[in-house]
């Protein structure tokens, strides 16, 4: 049976005569022809001279053929397969004593030092960890033992002579528990030092130590020093609650000048959270992502790929859209789901963009990107047809805009798309912002913060620069959106409140820990602060902050962040939680009072009935417990005390209760965590914010 034979092992010269060599391998049953064995079939005759002498000398024999022989009848290795073996042996064993330091050590040492430390001590986890740690107390030894009772092994064994007694002994840290004056137990380091010999180098420092540190110990008697050191170890190992004279080692955190930072950072350019909104292919995503392909934050290779690929998927026209549609169901649906956000620069403004839904499915998330925002541009269509099918009942453009203003935004630009179809005809732009005007004045925007701008966003014109086409330029004389975007005034960040970051998303991250994104709402965070999660309760600690994909040493109220946080269980945190300052907690409650604007309502409000309370990035459900009063809209007066129904348009004071808690401000003290907006069976029936908080 050739499938049996030893191939590797086989002399095939033995098989063939000197003439007979070609031509073989069809008869023969083991089908391969001896030039293709020679050239690609590893024979242990043909090795080179380097691996058989040695073996040769070692083994005593000689002779190729015995030697081919020998190899075949008793397996054994050759020099490449040991040292292949060797190297992979090599290879397990430091991955197994790197993955039992990770346990020790977690990401506090950067590999590479780990690797060189194992192999420094040959493999010797215990060795590598000592090796590793004093090289970390050496950088750190003047600021982290002051004042400290520094406790040394005894050395023992036989006085050294003159000439090993100069050479330094080696320090070997060991983790010990110390007892800190009035505080428990806590796990710190212990860098010891080597007693001077009785040989008298008492006045050399030790190695590792500076010169004062030395000193400590060089000035005094060798016996009491020893007796100092075995008191001391004796304390140390029974726990005694006696206090060791150390200084507390705890980080303090250096504090920082917030708004001088915040002037300095991104060179003086301020900060800006903007929310594109509008109905449902109105084209914002288009809009958007051509304007970001001429900023040039979209590379043109990129481009080329998505108008590709969105031709083969017949949709040519939604190429610029791709750039922030990025899923595959947004794309094969050509609706937005979720709210994309990127980040661009303008002259005098860094922008965080966050693109809205605009389907009515999608109306809980466009509230999280609007809750998030500080300014919007409401996109419309200037199609004969489109704009009314928006604008009227049903639609999303009154809705959005209702909803944005419900929820703080107060400048608003609107961008009236698609202007090209039209033929940029003035009677219809002038037809779209009255109607508009008209509306959003209702809504409580101020004409002067309220911008309309013609534009394209396919053929991208009247967007980065001001439009060229005589059409346009006959009849408007005023800002192009980018602009109008830069001219926005940023609000007021509340860095001086106590910290505020809701979340709005919750992923693992490579390594130890867990990562959420949220805005900051109030406050400033820096790295390696506690920080207190609500409602679960439960502490932890910020171990990095990640601000437009760049990982930071601070942030502050208005940033979008990612935060990587260790000390507790991803499983107990969830959308919608809110990381508050340990001192300073947010109210955790599930009933309420709040007033509350009640928008067209086909169904009259009663005591017990069902709603959605949608509040940052938070969706609950929820029960209108109480209707408490009436109010008046300008003067905020009682007008009637429990009325038994509420109807389209009436300001009231009711008293709501959520299913599970939910972590509130009042409007008052937050103007941000004290908004929410009232939905029920697929429309927004109220706005309203917080007023008192039942414990």
């Amino acid at each position: 049976m050739s499938r049996h034979r030893n191939v590797r092992g086989y002399n095939y010269d033995e098989d063939f005569e000197d003439d007979d060599v070609y031509g073989q391998s069809v008869e023969d049953d083991y089908c391969i022809s001896p030039s293709t064995a020679a050239q690609f079939i590893y024979s242990r005759r043909d090795k080179p001279a380097t691996f058989a002498e040695p073996l040769e000398e070692e083994y005593g024999y000689e002779g190729t053929d015995d030697t081919a022989d020998y190899f075949t009848s008793n397996h054994q290795l050759t020099e490449v397969d040991r040292a292949y073996n060797s190297n992979m042996s090599l290879l397990a064993r430091l991955n197994s004593c790197l993955d039992q330091m990770r346990e020790v050590l977690a990401e506090s040492v950067p590999e590479q030092a780990m690797v060189q430390a194992v192999l420094d001590s040959k493999f010797d986890v215990q060795k590598a960890l000592d090796l590793v740690l004093s090289q970390g107390n050496k950088q750190h030894v003047k600021t982290k033992i002051e004042d400290t009772v520094i406790v040394g092994k005894k050395t023992k064994g036989k006085t050294r002579d003159s000439q090993s007694a100069r050479m330094e002994s080696e320090i070997v840290p060991k983790i010990t528990k110390m007892t800190v004056s009035g505080k428990k137990q806590s796990m710190g380091f212990e860098v010891p030092c080597v007693i001077a010999e009785e040989n008298g180098h008492a006045d050399t420092p030790q190695k590792g130590l500076s010169a004062e540190d030395a000193s400590v110990t060089s000035g005094v008697p060798e016996a009491a020093s020893k007796s100092t050191l075995s008191q001391v170890v004796q304390v140390s190992e029974e726990q005694n609650t006696v206090p060791t004279p150390v200084k507390k080692s705890g980080k303090t955190k250096p504090q920082i000048n917030v708004k001088a930072e915040l002037e300095k950072r991104q060179g003086g350019k301020q900060l800006l959270n903007l929310v594109v909104i509008g109905h449902v292919d109105a084209g914002k995503s288009t809009l958007m992502g051509h304007l970001l392909y001429l900023l040039g934050n979209v590379n043109k290779r990129t481009m080329h790929k998505y108008e590709q690929e969105s031709k083969k998927a017949g949709k040519a026209s939604f190429a610029y859209a791709w750039v922030l549609d990025e899923t595959g169901e947004e794309r094969e649906r050509g609706v937005t789901m979720d709210v994309g956000m990127t980040k661009f620069e303008t002259k005098t403004k860094v922008i965080t963009l966050m693109d809205a839904p605009g389907h009515k499915d999608f109306i809980p998330n466009m509230i999280t990107g609007a809750a998030q925002a500080d300014v919007a541009i409401l996109v419309v269509d200037a199609s004969r047809g489109e704009f009314e099918a928006g604008f009227e009942t049903g639609g999303q453009t009154r809705e959005h805009g209702l909803l944005v203003r419900s929820l703080g935004v107060t400048q608003l630009a609107v961008a009236v798309n698609k202007m090209d179809q039209v033929n940029w005809q003035q009677e219809r732009f002038q037809e779209i912002t009255s109607k508009l005007g008209q509306f959003l004045k209702q809504a409580g925007f101020k004409e002067s913060d309220v911008a309309y701008i013609p534009t394209s966003g396919l053929g991208g014109e009247n967007l980065v620069t001001r439009g060229q086409i005589s059409d346009l330029t006959q009849w408007y004389k005023g800002k192009c959106l980018l602009e109008q975007i830069d001219s926005f005034k940023p609000p007021q960040r509340s860095v001086d409140k106590p910290f505020r970051l809701c979340v709005a998303d919750v992923f693992k991250d490579q390594g130890s820990g867990f990562c959420v994104t949220g805005k900051i709402e109030a406050g400033y965070i820096q790295v390696g602060e506690r920080l207190l999660a609500m409602p679960p309760n439960e502490t932890c600690t910020a171990k990095g902050i990640t601000l437009h994909d760049e990982p930071v040493d601070w942030a502050a109220a208005g940033d979008h962040v990612t935060l990587t946080l260790t000390g507790m269980d991803i499983i107990k945190i969830n959308v919608g939680c809110v990381y508050c300052d340990p001192k300073e907690p947010i109210k955790v409650c599930t009933r309420f009072r709040a007033r509350v604007l009640i928008f067209n309502i086909e169904v009259p409000i009663t005591k017990g009935f069902p709603v959605l309370l949608h509040y940052q990035t938070v969706s609950e459900p929820a029960t209108i417990r109480r209707l408490l009063s009436v109010l008046h809209k300008s003067t905020g007066e009682v007008t009637k005390s429990k009325p038994k129904f509420l109807s389209k348009g009436q300001n009231a004071l009711i008293e709501l209760q959520t299913q599970r808690p939910v972590a509130l401000e009042l409007y008052k003290d937050f103007k941000e965590l004290g908004r929410f907006m009232l939905r029920y069976s697929g429309s927004t029936i109220a706005a309203g914010v917080v007023t008192e908080i039942k414990e």
